[in-house]
């Protein structure tokens, strides 16, 4: 552990978050955002489903742990949307238990403290097209479609509606573009740069909305080690000094 103890944010999820750090991704994005404000921190899990999520809830998030996080934003769906496979092997979950499992978390994580916030996203769309030209021949045959994905995004907008769960509508942010379907992707279903900014977008819109306090938006949430300096760059006067602790220029996107 080290010090000073900033708010947490975890991302957990399956490929969509364990390779949100890699080529421009989602979650590098966001722990840019927040550097000196919040920690950012991965737990992605390359393939799995929200069978396999609930089954270690309690190792990923103990509730007896000392410090909780301050956010958790949650993304299964896209694997448990996928077409059951002959075998009974795979990771195709039923609708009906997505939706149960995807309660189950949300119930786990709001029981954590009472500070904590939750934001699920859902299934985004594919290109079925390019994910067909793209998957290994190591691979039995893979059944995803835009229909199912659509059907598991819809249910998981519908319960966070019941739960009163904040959700990011990743299937039709991602539409908004003329070019999704070459621009948002690298093999027709894990995202480009591109595609993550999308979701860097919705979230921090919904961070923004969200009537929380304190505000978990980055822009309203206080810089670590932010006070003034005669250690800093000193100005062209050559009598003051600049502090650089909320500079953004560095950023290829101005966020906000």
């Amino acid at each position: 552990m080290v010090g000073p103890l900033r708010p947490q944010f975890v991302l957990f999820g399956s490929s969509i978050v364990q390779l949100s750090f890699s080529n421009g991704g989602w979650g590098s994005t966001l722990a840019d955002i927040y550097s000196r404000k919040a920690d950012i921190v991965l737990r992605g899990y390359y393939g799995w489903n929200s069978r396999r999520a609930i089954q270690v809830l309690d190792e990923v998030f103990p509730k007896d742990s000392s410090v909780q996080p301050s956010l958790v934003i949650v993304y299964f769906g896209g694997n448990d949307s996928m077409g059951p496979h002959s075998s009974g092997l795979g990771p195709h979950v039923p609708l009906s238990e997505y939706v149960d499992n995807m309660e189950k978390i949300a119930l786990h994580l709001k029981s954590l403290s009472k500070t904590i916030h939750v934001i699920f996203l859902s299934c985004p769309p594919v290109n079925e097209a390019k994910l067909r030209k793209s998957t290994s021949s190591n691979f039995s045959e893979l059944v995803r479609t835009n229909a199912l994905c659509r059907e598991y995004s819809e249910a998981c907008i519908e319960l966070c509606k019941k739960m009163d769960v904040k959700v990011v509508d990743i299937w039709s942010a991602m539409q908004k573009r003329e070019d999704w379907m070459n621009a948002c992707f690298t093999d027709g279903v894990h995202l480009s740069a591109e595609g993550s900014n999308v979701i860097v977008e919705e979230i921090l819109k919904t961070l923004k909305e969200a009537d929380w306090t304190p505000s978990l938006h980055w822009l309203s949430m206080p810089t670590e080690f932010a006070e003034d300096s005669n250690y800093d760059l000193v100005a062209a006067d050559g009598k003051t000094t600049i502090n650089p602790s909320e500079w953004t220029f560095h950023r290829s996107i101005q966020w906000e």
